[in-house]
């Protein structure tokens, strides 16, 4: 009786955590749509998208699976009201990619100015590097921006 018992409770056991493990893995996968949401709208502009997921308590400096952030990608896309939104909500600028890269750089990669100088607002160390061993300056010379660069007010 006592071996009955206690098989019962292991298949009990068993078939609890199968479900959890299978609503753990429904939930990631909803969470993983939402992040998608999130970075389309940071991506196209939507700025009525990206402040209801603030309004929500969503994690502003949230990654994606190549490692950037609603900021750097509303950054090199061009989206300067995007990038104003998301920084005075309080992201960090001077997060880096899987390269070592900032919203910045990617800025400074695609030309956009007014956003490169919203960026440099954030006053990132000057000795952060990127994995190719760059900091802000290097990378803007290589780039052929190490006079926009120079532009920005300190």
């Amino acid at each position: 009786m006592k071996i009955v018992f206690l098989l019962s409770s292991i298949v009990f056991a068993l078939s609890f955590s199968f479900s959890l493990l299978a609503a753990d893995n429904q939930q990631e996968e909803e969470y993983q749509s939402l992040v998608g949401l999130f970075f389309d709208a940071a991506r196209i502009g939507n700025n009525e998208v990206v402040d209801a997921f603030f309004s929500q308590s969503f994690p502003i400096d949230q990654r994606n699976n190549q490692s950037y952030t609603a900021l750097m990608v509303a950054a090199y896309q061009g989206n300067r009201e995007t990038v104003r939104l998301l920084l005075d909500s309080g992201a960090n600028a001077c997060l880096q990619d899987k390269r070592g890269n900032t919203a910045l750089m990617g800025a400074l990669i695609k030309r956009e100015i007014g956003i490169a100088k919203d960026l440099y607002q954030a006053e990132c160390a000057p000795e952060l590097r990127n994995k190719a061993g760059l900091n802000l300056k290097e990378f803007a010379e290589i780039y052929g921006q190490s006079n926009v660069l120079k532009s920005l007010p300190y």
